[in-house]
């Protein structure tokens, strides 16, 4: 059995890192070591995470997808939640995550018995469906909330849409030009989607896979 780790880091390099060495002391009180990290800059409301399909794919029978929440592994609707459980499921892949205690035995060979494996197994699953159901909604809450409160914005000519963040864009022109990161690597420690970087380099007229500026 390997432990892989999952991690979501489209808030920021910080978070990511807190994240990380959260997992790590997980893994290290219950007597476990991490093989490998995997880590997306994508919203987890989306199955086109090229992370998560790498570990899916790379994963053999009985190892453990650890995350820190589930809503970190999935914020999917009902379709796509039942598409990466199958996923999951027919590769023999166990998930861990810290937040969900009924998992953490995954990690232990404290059972003996197959009934009662097979009766903690149903109620992790039954567990993370439900877990899984409150990420989405809750995401879908905040959405419509954010709508709402933009339509009263404008309605009451006070909102002037989304400001840009000049500190965020700043760091990842400097990552691309001065320093020559690669666009994924760029990505990760700007703590942005490698869309929002290739959006920003276009923006400045750069092309975001050799950072040489467009003639024009």
């Amino acid at each position: 059995m390997l432990i892989f780790g999952y991690l979501r880091a489209s808030t920021s390099e910080q978070d990511a890192t807190r994240a990380k060495n959260a997992l790590k002391t997980f893994a290290r009180q219950h007597g476990q070591r991490i093989a490998g990290w995997y880590v997306d800059n994508v919203s987890c409301t989306t199955m086109n995470r090229p992370e998560l399909l790498r570990l899916l794919e790379e994963a053999e029978p009985g190892d453990v997808i650890l995350t820190e929440q589930v809503d970190r592994l999935s914020r999917l609707d009902d379709a796509g939640w039942e598409t990466l459980r199958k996923q999951i499921t027919d590769k023999q892949l166990a998930i861990v995550s810290l937040d969900l205690p009924t998992s953490h035995l995954a990690l232990t060979s404290v059972i003996s018995d197959d009934f009662t494996r097979s009766m903690l197994k149903a109620v992790n699953g039954m567990m993370l469906d439900m877990l899984a159901a409150i990420a989405r909604k809750d995401y879908e809450d905040r959405r419509r909330r954010q709508a709402e409160g933009i339509s009263k914005a404008k309605t009451e000519g006070k909102y002037r849409g989304r400001v840009a963040d000049v500190q965020k864009h700043e760091l990842i022109r400097t990552l691309r030009l001065a320093h020559g990161k690669s666009l994924r690597e760029t990505a990760r420690l700007a703590g942005v989607s490698k869309m929002t970087v290739i959006r920003v380099c276009n923006a400045q007229k750069v092309e975001p896979e050799t950072g040489n500026t467009r003639n024009e």
